[in-house]
């Protein structure tokens, strides 16, 4: 019981920036608890039908990342495909057939992976620089040109190009679609605006297995150029849309533009008599929350996000993102392979593989409604549990060789598959949204992606050895592999990942500021407005109660 008692109240180093003898600073800090207020008492009935053009804006934006998600299996895919190998592939003598070698899918596979992690270096400086509009409408006119590079491509190595100058986009889109959904809904919304960029991802790959699937009886290169052609279909509508969104009103803040914030919140809430005062105290906070994090992360170079504490939201959300691929996700992709094995067609699998696609929007809408009962920490470890025993089981199995075992491991990993996408892959997005610091939440979102791409180059070079007969031949046993890693990741949860459920930006970075311990987040107290209605009761000589019943009378 000792944690529920526990109080945070901001630091004097966290309110050297304010001049309680300026009036102007007093307002602010009136306005800013009267928005804090204000945003407490939204439920999310209230919220969505109060800030509709936000939601609709914050999931717009985030269809940019379907075009990842698409790229994912339409690359992968190519290996199998006849009129692929046909036009890249190397005669195997012994068969008589043409094959794209090994080296070369590792390549290809990797290439777009390089490209986002040069994306990430760049939006993370470009996003604060320019703002998330232009950012968006850049990198889309750069996708639109890249395009051109893998749709006529005269050889692999400049498919592989084509592949990095697309990626350069898609790690762009990776951290601004997070972070702007984040950024323009009230907190009750957050989780679910959030956990929607997981959903776009999904079905982007529901959308390449259909494309992959109906280009099968398409004659020569026209079979592997189109499913890249269509990718023209989304920078046109999302540049016209970017254009038209309004900016992220914190992030016109950080940039000195308050008039430009004002603009976009009084264009992302709904029409009412009161819509002025509450852009204002809305307006408020934002400014508010925002210097307190300056004394914080006053440069707000990459560097910062490895001092101070800092270092803690950067560790969080590396691990976080890492976590998604060493849960044991890194192997749930061939299940399709263990169902074959155990007698399914190629045709039955494949559909199998679909409706697992499809699966990403469906455990999205689920894990939307055990937002409102669990906390996103406690979903995320839920999900790592359930997946641990999955991956134990899964690994016992590989010691059988029947067809019963091997469908047992099959859907034992549709099951996990489910799991994932009910579970960690949504909660991870409001997670690595809500951790960092305002100032450099686009930098360590960054850091954190970067970490999971590098992950994902190495689970892209040692999984398919683990599984395939001619390497390291460990078939089903590499559960027990990604079972410990699901271990070690949980285990590093369970003391280090916070509860961040109904919290403000401006308790967040107090929480962190004061250390709390991960275990302690969801008691602690926070009074964001402590100390200052303190000093200016003693200025004013009013008393603190007073004032108190007086924002609760205006609010």
């Amino acid at each position: 019981m000792a944690a529920e008692s526990q109080r945070v109240v901001p630091t004097e180093r966290e309110l050297k920036g304010f001049d309680l003898n300026d009036p102007t600073v007093v307002e602010l800090i009136h306005r800013a608890e009267e928005g804090d207020a204000a945003d407490r008492l939204l439920t999310v009935r209230e919220a969505l039908k109060k800030y509709k053009k936000a939601v609709f804006w914050a999931m717009f934006l985030s269809t940019s990342l379907i075009m990842e998600g698409y790229d994912v299996v339409v690359i992968t895919s190519f290996y199998g495909q006849t009129q692929f190998r046909n036009r890249f592939g190397v005669l195997d003598t012994a068969t008589g057939e043409k094959n794209i070698p090994a080296a070369w899918q590792s390549g290809l596979s990797n290439s777009s992976l390089v490209g986002q992690l040069a994306g990430l270096i760049i939006n993370a400086w470009a996003q604060d620089r320019f703002g998330s509009r232009i950012t968006m409408m850049f990198f889309m006119a750069w996708m639109a040109a890249a395009i051109f590079i893998p749709v006529f491509a005269p050889s692999l190595s400049i498919l592989a190009w084509g592949e990095a100058m697309c990626g350069i986009s898609w790690g762009v889109f990776q951290t601004l679609s997070t972070s702007y959904a984040s950024e323009v809904v009230p907190t009750v919304l957050r989780p679910y605006v959030t956990a929607y960029v997981c959903m776009c991802w999904g079905a982007g790959i529901l959308l390449s297995s259909g494309v992959v699937r109906a280009v099968v009886n398409v004659d020569g290169d026209l079979g592997w150029r189109l499913p890249f052609a269509l990718q023209w279909i989304w920078p046109i509508p999302l540049f016209i849309g970017a254009y038209l969104a309004p900016e992220s009103p914190w992030n016109a803040v950080r940039r000195g533009q308050v008039e430009v914030a004002r603009k976009s919140l009084m264009r992302l809430n709904r029409e009412g008599p009161e819509k002025e005062k509450e852009v204002e105290a809305t307006l408020a906070l934002i400014r508010h929350t925002t210097a307190l994090e300056r004394s914080e992360s006053e440069d707000a170079g990459f560097l910062e996000c490895f001092q101070g504490t800092n270092l803690r939201r950067t560790e969080i959300n590396c691990v976080v993102w890492a976590a998604q691929i060493l849960c044991g996700n890194a192997i749930l992709g061939y299940s399709v392979v263990f169902l074959e094995a155990a007698g399914f067609t190629e045709l039955q699998a494949f559909d199998i593989n679909i409706s697992l696609s499809a699966c990403y929007i469906i455990g999205g809408i689920i894990c939307w409604f055990l937002f409102p009962h669990l906390g996103r920490a406690t979903i995320y470890m839920s999900g790592m549990l359930f997946m641990f025993f999955c991956l134990v089981t899964i690994g016992g199995l590989s010691f059988s060789d029947t067809k019963n075992a091997q469908l047992a491991i099959g859907i034992l990993l549709v099951i996990s598959t489910l799991c994932n996408m009910i579970t960690i892959g949504p909660a991870c997005y409001p997670i690595v949204a809500e951790t960092p610091s305002g100032r450099l939440r686009y930098k360590t979102i960054s850091i954190g992606r970067f970490v999971y791409n590098l992950t994902g180059i190495v689970h892209n070079s040692i999984t398919p050895r683990m599984l395939s007969p001619t390497a390291w031949n460990w078939g089903a046993k590499a559960g027990f592999f990604y079972a410990g890693t699901n271990l070690l990741c949980n285990i590093w949860c369970w003391f280090r990942l916070p509860e961040t459920k109904d919290r403000t930006f401006g308790e967040i970075d107090l929480l962190f500021d004061n250390r709390v311990p991960a275990r302690k987040f969801k008691y602690t107290t926070v009074d964001q407005f402590a100390h200052q209605n303190e000093k200016m009761v003693d200025a004013d000589g009013v008393k603190r109660q007073e004032d108190s019943e007086h924002f609760e009378n205006s609010a």
